[in-house]
C-alpha cells in the first residue's frame, strides 16, 4: 500500500476510535445520563453509586479519546483501550445479559472496535521498533 495512503489509513482509524470515546463520554454525561441510569438501576445499583459510574465512566471514555488525539505512548492506550471494553463488556452482560441479543449490537460491535485497536497497536508496533510503550 502506498506510504501516505497508509498513514492516512491509521490517522482515520485513530481519529475515528478517538471520535467514539469523546462521543461515547460526552453523551453519557451530557445528553443522555437518564440511559446509564436506567441500566445501573436494573441491577439494583442507584444513589451514589450510580452517580459515580455514569460519570466516572463518561470521564473516563473523554479521557481515552483526548489521550488516542494526544499521540503520546499510543500502544499503552491501546491496551487500556482494551482492558476498559473487556471491563465494560463484562459488566454489561452481569447486568443484562440480553444485551448481546440486541439488534444495535451494543456488545457485539466491540469486536470490529478491538480489532480497529489491535490494527493500531500493531501497525505502531511495526514503525516504533525497539521502543516498547510508546
Amino acid at each position: 500500500m502506498n506510504t501516505n495512503k497508509h498513514d492516512g489509513l491509521i490517522k482515520a482509524a485513530k481519529y475515528s476510535l478517538a471520535f467514539l470515546w469523546l462521543f461515547t463520554g460526552i453523551t453519557s454525561i451530557s445528553f443522555s445520563p437518564e440511559v446509564g441510569y436506567e441500566i445501573l438501576a436494573s441491577a439494583s445499583i442507584t444513589g451514589l453509586m450510580a452517580d459515580v459510574s455514569v460519570y466516572a465512566g463518561g470521564a473516563l471514555d473523554i479521557v481515552i479519546g483526548l489521550w488516542l488525539l494526544s499521540s503520546i505512548r499510543i500502544r499503552l492506550c491501546c491496551i487500556v483501550q482494551v482492558v476498559i471494553i473487556v471491563l465494560y463488556t463484562m459488566l454489561l452482560t452481569f447486568i443484562d445479559p440480553s444485551f448481546w441479543l440486541h439488534p444495535f449490537g451494543p456488545i457485539t460491535k466491540n469486536f470490529p472496535i478491538i480489532v480497529l485497536i489491535a490494527f493500531i497497536y500493531i501497525e505502531k508496533a511495526t514503525t516504533d521498533k525497539n521502543i516498547y510503550w510508546k
